[in-house]
Order: C-alpha cells, then sequence, then structure tokens
C-alpha cells in the first residue's frame, strides 16, 4: 500500500476541482509550449500564463483507453485485461475498471463531492440485448437500447455522466448516453461519407447526432452541470472530468472553427479544444468560482503527426501509439489562484496515474488499501514546488502494441524492441531482455543516441526494475 504524508499545510476549503483533457492533443500543438505552433491556443495560453504549465508530465500509454483507466484508478492498465491497444469491440467491451475499485471520482465523492463526467468514457461499459445473449458489434441490431447500459460511470464513483461509450466521433453507437440510458435510440446506420473517413468505424446512428457538433454539444453539457451544481449545491465542492474527443477524428470540423488555424482541419480541431477550455473557464468566472477552483488541462496521448510542417509532437521523436517521447509526453496546464504561483514553468517529471494519490493528499488522506497501486503524490510539484524524491522514482510506460518503458532518474529503457512500439512492431517474450533502447533523456530528450550497448549495467538495473513492477504493485518506500 502506498502511504501518503501530509507536506503542507491544510487548505481552508475542500476546491473546486475540473479535470479537462483532450483525445491526441501534443506537445506542440499548444503555442504556450511550441512558439512555432501553426494553431492558436488562446484559452490554453492564458490558463498557462495565469497558472504553471509542465514540460515533463506523460501519460502511462500512448494510447487512450489504458491511460484513462490509469488516471481514474491510479494503476496501470496492463494490470487488466487488457494488455496492449484500446477496447474497440465497441458493445462487447465490458467494464474496465472492476466493479469496487476505487477511483478519482468515487474518492472524491466520500470528500463530499458533487462528480460528473462528460465526454468520451471509452473504459468500457456492458450494453443488453433483445434475446438476453452476448453482446457484440456484429449483432448491433440485437442491442436493447431502450434499456439502462451497466457499469458505466455512475457505477464508478460520477454522479452524473452525460457523453459516449467510446470514441466520440468514430465509435459506435454514434449517440450521447446520459447516466445511464441513451439519449436518443440509434436507429440508422451511418452516412457512407463519414464511414469512408480514416479511423471511423460504421455503425448504427441516432437521427439527431451531428458529428460536426459532438464537441460543442459536450461543452454545452458541462457548463450545464457547473450552473446546476452552482443552483442546488454551492456550499458542495465538485469535480468535473470533461473529455472532449477533438483532436482525435481531424476530419470533421465544425463549420465556426474552419480555416482557423495553419495546420489545417487537425489545427481546427485544437482549435476547438482550446474554444472548449475557454468556455468552461469562463463559467467558472461568471460564477465566480476561479478563486477556489484547481483547473487541468492536458491530453490523454501524443498527438497524430501534424500537417503543413506543424510540429505536433514539439520535436520529441514519435508519435500516439509509440513509445518514444512524441507519444508519451504531452502538455499540462495547472491553475488555481493562491496556490499555484502565475507564469510557472516546471520540469518536474510526474504520470498521469499520479492523479490518484495527488488527489488523496489535496484530501489529506492515505491512499486506501487495493488503490492506487502504481500511484505517487506530487501534489509539491503540482503547487509549483520541487521534490527531491519524485526525480528517483521509477514511471512505466506503454505502447499501442504493449512495448513496455521505464524512466528512472535521467535513464529511460524500451524493452525488447529497436523500433517505435506500434505498427508491425513484436518482441518475443524470450528478446525482452536482450534487445531494446536505452537513453539518457538529461542529455537526450529527443532520443538521437542510443546507449544500450555501452551502459550495460544501467539496462541490467532498469530491467530487473521493470520486471519487478511487472510482477507485483511496486509499493515498497512510496
Amino acid at each position: 500500500m502506498l502511504l501518503l504524508k501530509s507536506c503542507h499545510a491544510p487548505l481552508p476549503q475542500k476546491p473546486n476541482i475540473v479535470f479537462i483533457m483532450a483525445d491526441d492533443l501534443g506537445f506542440g500543438d499548444v503555442s504556450c509550449y511550441n512558439p512555432e505552433s501553426k494553431i492558436e491556443t488562446p484559452n490554453m495560453d492564458k490558463l498557462a500564463s495565469r497558472g504553471i504549465r509542465f514540460t515533463n508530465a506523460h501519460t502511462p500509454s500512448s494510447v487512450c483507453s489504458p491511460t484513462r483507466y490509469g488516471l481514474l484508478t491510479g494503476r496501470y492498465c496492463w494490470r487488466t485485461r487488457l494488455k496492449k491497444g484500446v477496447l474497440d469491440k465497441f458493445y462487447g467491451d465490458k467494464p474496465l475498471i472492476e466493479k469496487g475499485r476505487m477511483t478519482i471520482a468515487s474518492l472524491l465523492k466520500e470528500e463530499g463531492y458533487e462528480t460528473a463526467c462528460i465526454g468520451k468514457w471509452h473504459v468500457g461499459m456492458s450494453w443488453n440485448t433483445k434475446d438476453g445473449s452476448e453482446p457484440s458489434y456484429e449483432k448491433e441490431d440485437n442491442i436493447d437500447f431502450t434499456k439502462p447500459v451497466i457499469g458505466g460511470p455512475v457505477e464508478r464513483g460520477f454522479d452524473y455522466f452525460y457523453g459516449t461509450a467510446g470514441c466520440c466521433t468514430s465509435d459506435p453507437p454514434y449517440c450521447f448516453i446520459e447516466n445511464n440510458k441513451t439519449v436518443s435510440i440509434p436507429t440508422e446506420m451511418s452516412p457512407e461519407e463519414m464511414n469512408q473517413m480514416p479511423g471511423v468505424i460504421k455503425g448504427l446512428m441516432a437521427s439527431d447526432w451531428s458529428e460536426e457538433e459532438v464537441d460543442i454539444r459536450l461543452t454545452e453539457q458541462a457548463i450545464g452541470f457547473i450552473k446546476r451544481h452552482q443552483e442546488k449545491r454551492a456550499d458542495e465542492p465538485f469535480f468535473l472530468y470533461f473529455v472532449p474527443s477533438s483532436p482525435h477524428i481531424p476530419w470533421i470540423v465544425p463549420e465556426s472553427m474552419k480555416g482557423t488555424s495553419d495546420e489545417g482541419s487537425r489545427g481546427d480541431m485544437v482549435a476547438l479544444f482550446d474554444w472548449c477550455v475557454g468556455e468552461v473557464v469562463q463559467t467558472l468566472q461568471e460564477y465566480g468560482l476561479e478563486e477556489n477552483t484547481l483547473v487541468i488541462v492536458t491530453s490523454d496521448n501524443g498527438p497524430r503527426k501534424g500537417a503543413n510542417g506543424h510540429h505536433s509532437a514539439g520535436y520529441f521523436r514519435g508519435y500516439k501509439g509509440q513509445i518514444w517521447e512524441g507519444g508519451l509526453r504531452v502538455p499540462f496546464i495547472a491553475r488555481w489562484p493562491g496556490k499555484i504561483e502565475p507564469g510557472g514553468v516546471s520540469q518536474e517529471i510526474f504520470s498521469l496515474t499520479d492523479m490518484f494519490a495527488t488527489f488523496c493528499a489535496l484530501m489529506h488522506k492515505e491512499v486506501p488499501e487495493k488503490a492506487g497501486e502504481d500511484s505517487y503524490n506530487v501534489l509539491p510539484v503540482l503547487l509549483g514546488k520541487k521534490m527531491q524524491e519524485n526525480f528517483a522514482r521509477p514511471r512505466v510506460f506503454h505502447s499501442a502494441n504493449g512495448i513496455f518503458a521505464i524512466q528512472q532518474g535521467q535513464w529511460k529503457l524500451i524493452q525488447g524492441t529497436k523500433g517505435s512500439g506500434a505498427g508491425k512492431d513484436r518482441v518475443s517474450p524470450d528478446s525482452l531482455l536482450l534487445c531494446g533502447q536505452l537513453y539518457n533523456l538529461g542529455k537526450d530528450p529527443f532520443e538521437q543516441h542510443d546507449l544500450w550497448d555501452q551502459y550495460p549495467e544501467i539496462v541490467l538495473e532498469l530491467n530487473q526494475t521493470l520486471e519487478k513492477i511487472k510482477v507485483k504493485a511496486y509499493d515498497n518506500e512510496k
């Protein structure tokens, strides 16, 4: 069990927490991270100027489902049945978060928070069928959309949910779910011009569904939750987990956002995400909630490759799905007036899995037994302070194809391959310790010089640490 010691004075009031996570936003997409960005992101830039931006924040995986599981539970997703890739069985994707497992939402709910998830879930839920058989994508017409879904957000700690089961703009069913029931019944097949777009899966769609308007609708719902909370439970804190779909499928741009970037349609979708952030922050201002609200903006993994000369991952090597830094290192901006000094920049390392223990610390709680097994408390880091012990903590990362990497101190080891960890990159179990990559990120953050052969003793040490973590939760001396 991870034991936690308070390292700061008690806070006078529990803060509201707004956690906004993009889908495939890269380190180089946000202009305050990349002065050469071909996309203007004024709302995230303003948030950073009034808070702190982190240059060494990582996702536990370079694809979305495992990152979302890791964020919500503080546990590496490869400890579950999902050993690589994402949930892609659609109606056959049962809940990935185990019944009874504590999440950030259930943790905060116990502390008196009203909790809401707005947007993309993508960690599984169970669907009912008309004949009682197992649900499947192949028998989509047998799904009973009139019955409640099982194991979704409202059964994993959230008081309210409005969003989609999988990727909002590419995974069926194309309909919104409110709490545990569909808002509209999907009765028609997605149009062929949509199905032909890269990454989009053909499936049933509600008659009122609009691909272009998904994130606009979700933003309205996020704003609506804040307003309802203030009207009914203003004396209590709230936690809003807002997860829009942009810029994941960068082919379908709302009319209002077309041409807003110099990158093309993908850049326009990044601008749309920035707009979503701005609308939520403005709502906080309108209700006088800024002073005691911790706002965090980040991404679930690295980006697709940018267009028109845009460096979507900055100058880091790799992209979404890959084990190199471009697939894992993401923007992370936090603002909390009076607690976080404005205009800060931090190079402290952490992973999104660390949010679980950090929110425990924020509540002055120890991490409970059998919860957050892979999470470290980085609350001082979040508040702009340095943590000497944090640098030496081992963090484990995972690629789309289940390739492991471990970073400890300045060293990063990639296990079992000389490749990217994506595409057709496969390794056999007996090659894990014999082949790999080693980088000194302190001197070579862009991973240009593989030192595997030069430092066999470091290779051995990191491999041993990684194997120990794989076998059981790394829980000593946390």
